[in-house]
């Protein structure tokens, strides 16, 4: 049997904390976790997965990683720019390679980019969201990310904006890091095993809606749709595929007016995240979550899921993937489970990270 998340009460502490956040998971995969619920990602899982391909044909749920293009967006987020390395002074593309006593025939690319790491589909780290928590129980809150782990001491940053945003001259070093939580914890975790298609947008069409928990119930009820430990669960809004279909011209207007959304204020829905025991939350959108976020009475998270599952749970986010070829491929054929294969970068120290996953049915 797959193994659920420990749900033990009894008192934890380590030497980053002294007090866990409220319906979190903190410790109860180790007090230096840095997976979450990755650990749920077991060999069972992945064979679940494997046992669901049965066609043997692929589906790619990335964006190009041009798109949406612009920054409507998100303005502090840009599209990736492409530039060939130099080689003898110039530029690296379409260079003919001369030898000094012999002729060459070989003609050459070589090329760098530059990206926003969460610029299109997308894995979120633990380490993109954190919260001003009392973890060391004194009654003084403190910025700290899942498992107790330290701004400042594990997850760093310059001080100088000139230390930060797109690099000026040449190939600057790396002003920030995240020493723990870093998506390379993700990346050694290879993220394949078993995914489920919850699709809203059969449903709800490209109405935005605030999707809590009575609509998701609903919609998997009607879908005949199950979620067990260890699955990873992808909610098909049509978002990225309105999207695809402006042409890298997003217009803000329409792109914050269409498709379902969670609400993140809904109690059910987070304890139905917890209680589900899935390993990955993925969607065609943007953040996945409303965002902003219904108001709420007195002081609190701006992305309240975020809070839940980065924060809390250990539970990675997917955005802006594409996912409705899969979905109507899906329900056609009468289908909601696939294997899925979505390692983000291993790039150690990143916050998040552009992913290229593959859904094989």
């Amino acid at each position: 049997m797959q193994p659920a998340a420990p749900t033990h009460k009894k008192a934890l502490t380590s030497e980053r904390w002294k007090q866990r956040p409220a319906g979190s998971n903190w410790g109860d995969f180790g007090m230096d976790d840095q997976a979450g619920r990755m650990n749920l990602l077991t060999a069972e899982k992945l064979l679940q997965g494997i046992a669901e391909v049965k066609a043997g044909r692929a589906f790619c749920l990335s964006l190009p990683l041009d798109f949406p293009g612009g920054n409507v967006l998100n303005e502090k987020r840009h599209p990736p720019v492409l530039r060939p390395t130099l080689r003898n002074g110039r530029p690296n593309m379409n260079y003919r390679l001369f030898g000094e006593h012999i002729e060459r025939t070989d003609v050459l690319c070589d090329d760098l980019a530059i990206l926003h790491l969460q610029y299109s589909t997308q894995w979120d780290a633990l380490a993109h969201v954190g919260q001003m928590f009392d973890a060391d129980g004194d009654g003084i809150p403190e910025p700290v990310f899942y498992n107790g782990y330290r701004a400042h001491i594990d997850i760093i940053g310059p001080e100088s904006a000139e230390d930060a945003g797109a690099p000026r001259g040449p190939y600057p070093s790396s002003t920030s890091a995240a020493r723990a939580l870093g998506i390379e914890n993700m990346a050694e975790r290879c993220v394949q095993g078993r995914a489920v298609m919850i699709d809203l947008h059969a449903h709800l069409g490209n109405e935005r809606i605030m999707v809590g928990y009575d609509t998701l119930m609903r919609v998997m009820e009607s879908d005949g749709v199950e979620v067990t430990p260890g699955d990873m669960v992808c909610l098909h809004t049509g978002f990225a595929q309105v999207l695809l279909g402006m042409g890298k011209r997003p217009h803000a207007d329409v792109m914050t007016g269409c498709c379902a959304v969670l609400d993140g204020r809904d109690d059910r829905l987070l304890q139905w995240i917890s209680d589900s025991g899935l390993a990955a939350l993925i969607a065609d959108n943007y953040a996945v979550e409303a965002q902003p976020a219904r108001e709420a009475d007195g002081c609190c998270a701006a992305l309240p899921l975020h809070e839940h599952c980065l924060f809390k749970l250990g539970v990675h986010l997917g955005e802006l993937w594409h996912l409705t070829p899969l979905a109507n491929y899906l329900r056609e054929h009468g289908r909601s489970r696939f294997l899925l294969t979505a390692p983000p970068l291993r790039l150690p120290g990143a916050v998040g990270s552009p992913a290229t996953p593959v859904a094989t049915v």
